[in-house]
């Protein structure tokens, strides 16, 4: 194990110097069931329509649904990579409008604790992939988990997904204090679904703020709100998203409009530590 152990970490050494300009995004939320898989592919899609690139990876633990939710079927997954020896680009498929995936699988909760050589692939595989896309969108599984936690600590940005309702905020806050503790420079995007009204949709964001402000003393970007909408319900039945199911809907107009909001906000820390790409953060938490 000693032998594996300083063979992982003489590998990572020799690969640190190369960077990429990807930006990645985890999608989470304190519990499950407020929206975020729909949240991610909606939002993938919307990015795509404005031109970016962007690959999509479902990193639900077991319980994947970014490809039911596009009405795919999809021939491999993460899985496939790590335990088939199949190469990364064999693993991304083409979903809705042509958006790039890569679909989870019942293994994934492993990754971190598998043995060095499959974490090593897994770096390796990332790496030879990322360069190729502008955003690189990971959907979280719901909660928190010492496995999700490592990809999350390495991310440039992470989107936190809510509702109105009070225990939807309070999870919101204990899963942006968890990781807070272990990296507190990461940027906040705080996005409310199912919102009644926007009136209810802008008091949840500001009591979310408001809150990290006061107990982290850390400022969010109050991304946007998204309507409770049955446009979604029905798409969902259609197995379509609802972007593309109902691209004049409440729902859609507000997935567009947060995605060009972001589009013109993105910030940039200067005042934070350098900026390590996404590959650089995680080889850097492993070797420790």
């Amino acid at each position: 194990m000693k032998d594996q152990a300083e063979s992982l970490r003489i590998k990572l050494q020799q690969k640190r110097s190369s960077t990429n300009h990807t930006t990645s995004i985890a999608v989470i939320s304190g519990k499950g069931g407020v929206g975020k898989s729909n949240l991610s592919l909606n939002f993938a899609l919307s990015l795509k329509q404005q031109g970016k690139s962007v690959l999509l990876f479902d990193m639900d633990i077991g319980m994947g649904n970014i490809d039911i939710l596009m009405g795919v079927t999809s021939q491999h997954t993460v899985v496939d990579m790590l335990d088939n020896q199949l190469p990364i680009n064999e693993i991304i498929q083409e979903g809705s409008n042509g958006l790039a995936y890569i679909s989870g699988g019942s293994g994934l909760s492993s990754i971190f604790t598998m043995e060095f050589e499959k974490i090593d692939r897994f770096f390796e595989q990332l790496q030879l992939v990322l360069p190729q896309y502008e955003y690189v969108i990971f959907d979280m599984g719901a909660g928190m988990t010492n496995e999700s936690l490592q990809f999350l600590i390495a991310m440039d940005e992470i989107f936190i997904v809510t509702t109105p309702e009070p225990t939807s905020i309070t999870d919101a806050y204990a899963a942006m204090k968890y990781i807070y503790s272990f990296n507190n420079t990461i940027p906040y995007y705080l996005v409310v679904n199912r919102a009644q009204s926007e009136n209810e949709g802008k008091q949840t964001l500001q009591r979310l703020s408001n809150v990290v402000s006061r107990f982290l003393n850390k400022e969010t970007i109050q991304l946007g709100i998204l309507p409770d909408d049955k446009t979604v319900s029905k798409a969902v039945s259609h197995q379509t998203p609802y972007i593309l199911y109902s691209p004049k809907s409440m729902i859609s107009r507000a997935i567009e409009s947060l995605t060009s909001r972001y589009l013109e906000n993105t910030p940039y820390n200067e005042g934070l530590e350098m900026r390590y790409s996404f590959i650089t953060k995680l080889k850097r938490l492993i070797e420790r």
